[in-house]
């Protein structure tokens, strides 16, 4: 499936909720509370967000009708960047269709499984391609993060 380029253009980059607290999230297991969503905003306008984007775009399975599908629902403003203090790594939450799309008539376009996973896939793999670029290209953090003082005793 991947391999494909998707040639649109970069949406806005999703606004990072300060208020979200990432114990919300099935999908994630953060240990602190310090998400420097501030800092990581900045990094994605200065270019972190745009580059990121073209990358996954340049490589994703999803065709520009499957794409439509997440512009008309307005996933990307549903997508979480926030530091893992413990992990030390940006993570993310990635939004994605629910189980039940059948029933709740989402979309009248999504008419298959196969619709749902790739959307929910190309979703997840644009997260972490996000965070990839983030730590390659934006952010210096993990060096001066966690002192040893502050790791737990095993």
């Amino acid at each position: 499936m991947a391999g494909m380029s998707l040639d649109v253009a970069v949406p806005d980059r999703p606004p990072l909720t300060s208020g979200v607290d990432t114990t919300e999230y099935e999908d994630v297991d953060v240990q602190g509370d310090e998400y420097r969503r501030d800092e990581l905003t900045t990094a994605l306008d200065e270019g972190a967000w745009a580059d990121a984007f073209e990358r996954w775009a340049a490589d994703t399975g999803l065709a520009a009708s499957t794409w439509r599908i997440v512009t008309d629902l307005d996933l990307i403003t549903e997508f979480d960047f926030f530091w893992d203090s413990f992990a030390g790594r940006v993570g993310y939450h990635a939004p994605g269709l629910p189980e039940d799309w059948r029933e709740r008539n989402i979309h009248p376009d999504i008419d298959s499984w196969e619709t749902v996973s790739s959307i929910n896939a190309g979703l997840t793999e644009l997260g972490q391609v996000v965070c990839d670029v983030l730590a390659e290209a934006y952010l210096d953090w993990d060096a001066d993060e966690i002192d040893a003082d502050d790791l737990p005793d095993f």
